[in-house]
């Protein structure tokens, strides 16, 4: 992909053979700049989502890939044909909306069919695709039931089939889990990714639920009031996080902030040799970095600290604590389940899980 804030590792096929290409885009409300220059390029066959908070431009990008919305400046480009100057109907997008959009009045079967209506399609070809996206969504026994009759899971899986059967080359959700309960959006995550991986079709997924775009995505593309802050595999934002806002955005992690002085990082009560240039710094280390050292000992690579319980919260399997290492430095750490703690305990962390990065 191509993405100015992008490590050139990370580009990989996406770039080989981009379908989507957006350029340089900006778009302007107003006075309002809410895209900023943004170049990313989507790979055919992938599923890359767009997350972020409210506001930070994800649907409004969604918008201009499928022609609701013209940028201000740049330009986008699939399959080698500039996209952006076509009329929605001449793009072969398709797009699935937040409150699925389905007609109440139409069954299930004419819903499915009414794109293939509109584009005049013979009664024969069009009972088959429809047939087709049917089982392709399990819904071949709702076939006849109006919208009204289906759960939220069903009519997702109509709006699907009615997006998928026109064959688009590009299929844009925009937060179409976001209205599920939290069961039925997992158990519809899980659908969602393998028919993704069925139909082989290119899906650009907007949320801003980040362990949602963990859980569904090839890449991520992380939106900052109208800017790129990473494209990355869920893997490599969670493990790399390139900022600061994207290691705090993608999980939960501790923020340490300090400085370089003659090869000695200080951060807070903490401190380990780092054998790089004097100055300020700061670093990412996540919750379940840091174990209890419970023989005192450590090895070179290693950094101990002794720090007080403060609160401790069950998790199930794990348990999550604040500790406090003194002059109101207080850190998060995630534990395998062990019963309660209180007092004061030795912690260590390895070296490489403390991920130096840029504010």
């Amino acid at each position: 992909m191509s993405v100015s804030l992008a490590n050139p590792t990370e580009q990989g096929t996406a770039t080989e053979a981009a379908l989507l290409e957006v350029r340089k885009v900006a778009k302007r409300f107003g006075t309002i700049d809410v895209l900023k220059n943004i170049s990313l390029n989507i790979a055919s066959g992938e599923f890359l989502t767009l997350l972020g908070e409210s506001g930070s431009g994800k649907t409004t990008l969604l918008r201009l890939i499928a022609g609701f919305e013209q940028p201000s400046v740049g330009e986008i480009w699939m399959s080698g044909q500039r996209l952006d100057i076509l009329p929605p109907y001449r793009r072969r997008v398709n797009t699935v909306f937040q409150n699925y959009a389905l007609f109440p009045h139409l069954s299930v079967r004419d819903n499915i069919a009414y794109g293939l209506r509109v584009k005049n399609t013979s009664r024969s070809e069009m009972s088959s695709r429809v047939d087709e996206a049917l089982r392709m969504v399990k819904m071949q026994d709702f076939a006849a039931s109006r919208p009204s009759k289906l759960s939220g899971g069903q009519q997702q899986r109509v709006a699907l089939a009615r997006a998928l059967i026109n064959r688009p080359q590009l299929l844009l959700l925009d937060e179409p889990l976001s209205a599920l309960d939290a069961n039925l959006r997992k158990e519809m995550q899980g659908e969602l990714k393998a028919l993704q991986r069925e139909v082989g079709i290119t899906f650009l997924f907007v949320t801003h639920d980040q362990e949602e775009a963990m859980a569904l995505s090839g890449r991520i593309a992380l939106l900052r009031d109208g800017a790129l802050e990473q494209v990355a595999s869920p893997r490599e934002i969670y493990a790399h996080p390139a900022t600061a806002y994207a290691a705090q955005f993608i999980g939960q992690t501790n923020l340490l902030r300090g400085e370089i002085r003659d090869s000695i990082a200080t951060c807070g009560a903490l401190r380990w040799l780092l054998d790089e240039t004097d100055g300020p710094v700061i670093f990412s280390l996540r919750p379940e970095s840091i174990r209890i050292c419970a023989d005192g000992k450590r090895q070179t690579s290693e950094v101990k600290f002794r720090a007080t319980v403060r609160q401790q919260f069950y998790g199930g399997p794990s348990e999550l604590l604040e500790v406090d290492c003194g002059s109101g430095q207080m850190l998060r750490v995630r534990i395998p389940a062990r019963g309660p703690l209180a007092g004061e305990h030795d912690f260590v962390f390895t070296l490489a899980d403390a991920i130096r990065m840029k504010e």
